[in-house]
């Protein structure tokens, strides 16, 4: 995030310096406002830029043994941007390598799913899956209580890659 900010306050002197340079080259014959404005702007558009090159730079720097399931896109009041063109501000990832038989309950599937968000510390979360029923859980806290079931169906993308990943 600091090195965001940076970047984009850079960006700003930058283009305000590109400006400027400009206005001497002209002798002075650009406005007084252009320089204020094109660093505001180029900060703005570092700023956009950044949000949108997260996702890619981010998933295409998780480990090989991982494989994106899911993602989230954003659109906010306050990046009207975002109507025209959401950007994907978390994803899920199966780490495939994880993928592993129940030693309890033989139909039954553990994996680890990692959770990456902008501007949030990724979190890892083992799962259970049936692919036989289509549900999904948590694992138990190792305290006896019962384990709450989700029927999501066959379908769900968590279910899919770990049941796909089991008969790979």
């Amino acid at each position: 995030m600091f090195l965001e900010l940076i970047a984009t306050i850079f960006a700003g002197f930058a283009a305000a310096g590109v400006v400027l340079l400009i206005d001497k080259a002209t002798r002075g014959r650009l406005p007084r406002w252009l320089a204020p404005v094109a660093a505001g702007a180029a900060m703005l558009a570092a700023t956009i830029s950044s949000e949108y090159s997260w996702y890619g730079r981010t998933a295409g720097a998780v480990p090989h043994d991982f494989t994106v399931i899911e993602t989230v896109e954003s659109r906010a009041i306050w990046r009207p941007w975002t109507y025209l063109a959401p950007f994907t501000e978390r994803f899920v990832a199966l780490d495939r390598a994880s993928v592993r038989q129940n030693a309890v309950r033989a139909e039954e599937r553990l994996a680890d799913l990692y959770f990456f968000g902008r501007w949030a510390p990724v979190r890892q979360l083992e799962i259970r899956v049936d692919c036989a029923r289509g549900a999904r859980a948590l694992p138990g806290d190792g305290a006896g209580g019962e384990v709450v079931w989700q029927e999501v169906g066959a379908e769900d993308t968590i279910v899919a890659a770990v049941c796909g990943e089991a008969a790979a």
